[in-house]
């Protein structure tokens, strides 16, 4: 009786993990997924944004960190996931092709959980913010460009040589 029930729910188990696998590959087909190369180190960037008198908003590179470390993957974020207002700070190489990009909630404008009575999401406006972004590290990066998801498209309001 109890090789039979062992008989039974292997199968079971091979058909349930293969459709799960199956689900992950048709829920990313808007997001790809880069391989990393034999890189152990995770390279951060600080950055700080401030709104000028003029409405517009001022992105300064304050902190570059490489430290040891390995992401398991680097996800590309889609700029179509992200909102207006939100940022999308790109990697790219020495002729300008982009290695990798991740879209940031808008740091000027963060949703807050309030809790009273119930909890309700707020959105704040702040006059400067701070945000950090993080990469595998590579030689093959060498600038980063922040854009700022507007409206008519992205406007680009950074760029600095890394």
């Amino acid at each position: 009786m109890k090789n039979l029930i062992i008989f039974l729910t292997l199968p079971f188990y091979f058909v349930s993990n293969f459709l799960q696998v199956k689900d992950i590959k048709e829920s990313n087909k808007g997001a790809a997924i880069t391989n990393l190369t034999n890189s152990s180190k995770i390279f951060y960037l600080f950055f700080k944004v401030e709104k000028t008198d003029s409405g517009s908003e001022k992105v300064t590179l304050q902190e570059k960190k490489i430290v040891d470390g390995k992401l398991k993957s680097n996800l590309i974020s889609n700029e179509n996931s992200g909102e207006i207002g939100d940022f999308v700070v790109s990697i790219n190489d020495a002729n300008g092709k982009e290695i990798t990009r991740q879209v940031v909630e808008d740091p000027l404008n963060p949703t807050r959980e309030v809790y009273g009575e119930d909890v309700s999401r707020n959105k704040i406006s702040l006059q400067d913010a701070e945000f950090s972004v993080r990469y595998s590290h590579s030689e093959e990066n060498q600038t980063v460009k922040v854009e700022k998801i507007t409206k008519s498209g992205k406007q680009l309001v950074f760029t600095q040589r890394l």
